[in-house]
């Protein structure tokens, strides 16, 4: 009787510390992306790298895959983009900048931010089209994620717009193959 009793109350203790544990896993804003994005969240997980967004694609930082940035943008109304942006931003006080890209083979890449705000893609004097995109508003690490198909010839110049901080962090990650 002393062995049920005490099998009993480890049956309920340990269902006690699983249901514990659930409230924290559905209120974690990050788990509902259509993508596996554990390598975007690993990222985000780092310390990132600081660097100046640049108010000119001549004077844009290089960006480069698998690294997290914490990128200082500048208010957009003293930024040159090498395209115009797709979308123009309703916010007077907006920030803005741009960043050189550079990847090691052609291909589908994420880019990943922490905060909402727009993302274009220039190459060769055009916007490159967005392949897909997804965000998750209860999540900052990462809150957006857009597709592109980038490595075409000539340089490639990540444009951001339309932010309300001042500081994003982003990353840049190859795309996993789709499958059918």
């Amino acid at each position: 009787m002393q062995a049920t009793r005490n099998l009993t109350v480890r049956i309920l203790l340990a269902l006690a510390a699983g249901n514990a544990a659930l409230p924290a896993f559905a209120g974690d804003g990050c788990v509902d992306f259509k993508w596996d994005v554990a390598q975007e969240r690993a990222l985000f997980a780092a310390s990132p790298t600081a660097v100046s967004a640049g108010t000119s694609p001549k004077s844009a930082p290089l960006i480069v895959p698998n690294r997290l940035y914490a990128i200082r943008l500048a208010a957009q109304d003293q930024v040159t983009f090498a395209v115009a942006p797709a979308k123009k931003s309703a916010n007077a006080n907006a920030y803005a900048g741009v960043a050189a890209l550079k990847v090691p083979s052609p291909g589908s890449y994420r880019i990943a931010l922490d905060l909402p705000l727009w993302i274009d893609v220039a190459s060769n004097g055009t916007l490159v089209a967005a392949e897909d995109f997804q965000g998750q508003h209860d999540c900052s690490a990462p809150h957006k994620i857009v597709v592109f198909a980038l490595g075409g010839t000539g340089p490639t110049i990540l444009q951001l717009s339309g932010a309300s901080n001042d500081s994003v962090r982003l990353t840049v990650t190859a795309a996993p193959a789709r499958k059918l």
